[in-house]
């Protein structure tokens, strides 16, 4: 597998709403081979809202409003894509068969499934944000945007494309190792030894998502990935 510097800006680009310097042309032939940087991307981004977040500690905000901060800042950064896809896949669930299930995750529109769904995802990482000591969240984040996002390639890897046309389609089938690898020494890195049991509680959590959408979607799409994202980084909150 060939690497290249300009993947991460490739990745940059759709994974965030951040202003990066982009070849298209470039990012659109690399295609799904530009996946093993998806973890850098997330590493930076829990990074920076890790910062965020300790600097408001150290100012005297209260934890409460530090974890909103810093889940606005991961917002922002995002374009909520993430948490779209977390609700997407939860309207698209109430549907009879996966044709109908693909349908509805492509409305705009939010159905109660999905504003359950991304309300207990936004109170369930504002409880383990709130839980971190301020020294510990740049690390904490970075370490999780990490993992969360490497096993987004894994589950682009093992499961078919729901939709031909799709984002997902059209990127075509990553090589999982080097990205995965990444989210492994970011856990490492943050957590010791733990760092494995982390790893591994958010790769189950992922594993079961994956494992819904290849039965009630046919497999995956952007919608299904976001939804691993999500829970990935929930799991790793709630074991730390």
């Amino acid at each position: 597998m060939k690497f290249e510097l300009h993947d991460i800006a490739a990745a940059f680009s759709l994974l965030t709403r951040l202003p990066v310097p982009v070849d298209h042309a470039r990012a659109g032939a690399r295609g799904a081979q530009a996946a093993w940087a998806f973890p850098l991307v997330g590493a930076a981004l829990g990074l920076v809202a890790g910062l965020w977040g300790w600097a408001l500690l150290a100012l005297g905000v209260s934890s409460d409003m530090a974890a909103v901060a810093v889940i606005a800042a991961q917002v922002l950064m995002t374009g909520a894509m993430h948490e779209d896809g977390l609700a997407d896949m939860a309207d698209g669930l109430g549907g009879f068969t996966p044709e109908r299930r693909l349908e509805i995750m492509k409305d705009s529109r939010i159905g109660a499934y999905g504003a359950i769904a991304l309300m207990l995802a936004l109170l369930a990482r504002h409880a383990g944000v709130s839980a971190m000591p301020a020294a510990h969240l740049p690390l904490t984040l970075m370490a999780l945007g990490a993992a969360s996002r490497a096993l987004m390639v894994a589950v682009m890897a093992w499961l078919l494309n729901a939709r031909a046309g799709g984002l997902s389609a059209q990127a075509g089938k990553p090589v999982a190792w080097p990205a995965l690898g990444i989210g492994f020494a970011a856990c490492l890195l943050a957590f010791g030894w733990s760092g494995v049991v982390v790893y591994i509680g958010m790769a189950l959590a992922v594993a079961l998502v994956a494992l819904v959408a290849k039965a009630r979607f046919g497999g995956q799409t952007g919608d299904i990935l976001g939804a691993s994202q999500q829970s990935a980084e929930i799991i790793g909150l709630g074991l730390l």
